[in-house]
């Protein structure tokens, strides 16, 4: 399992994909968690953490993910992150879209939602690129969806 975009390679992190790229990332908390939950339930494969992956030189330069399988109404939560030296060159953009792509693709999913800091800028422009709509607002958190268009 893995999803191609035009400069990204992104793949679901498992334990062999993490013992063999995480020398090259700085993994957080949210990783090693999700590690444990796939010890004990393979079905959550795909539905957490995925590495983003630069094609050129084969440096991964994020992470992305969802925050758990889709509920009953057929929804995920997805986050990202990449890293500083490969921000504002329309990376993450690229992984969110393609991971909204993959999740809408697996017939598991009717819609996407997402949250950021009203003050995370960058955040804000990949969601608007992805075409998601912001659909509230709580504190100093955005809230955000995309449903799966009809085809």
């Amino acid at each position: 399992m893995e999803i191609n975009t035009e400069r990204l390679l992104i793949v679901p992190c498992t334990l062999e994909n993490y013992y063999k790229l995480s020398n090259q990332y700085d993994t957080g908390p949210h990783i090693e968690m999700y590690l444990e939950q796939l010890k004990r339930d393979s079905s959550v494969e795909g539905w957490g953490v995925w590495f983003v992956i630069l094609r050129e030189n084969n440096q991964v330069i994020g992470d992305i993910g969802f925050k758990g399988k889709p509920n009953d109404q057929k929804t995920v939560e997805i986050g990202y992150g990449i890293i500083p030296t490969a921000q504002n060159q329309g990376f993450a953009t690229e992984a969110v879209q393609g991971l909204i792509d993959w999740a809408f693709s697996s017939g598991q999913v009717e819609k996407v939602i997402a949250e950021c800091l009203e003050d995370n800028v960058a955040s804000i422009r990949v969601l608007e690129k992805v075409r998601m709509e912001r659909t509230s607002a709580k504190g100093e958190m955005l809230y955000w969806e995309l449903e799966k268009p009809f085809k």
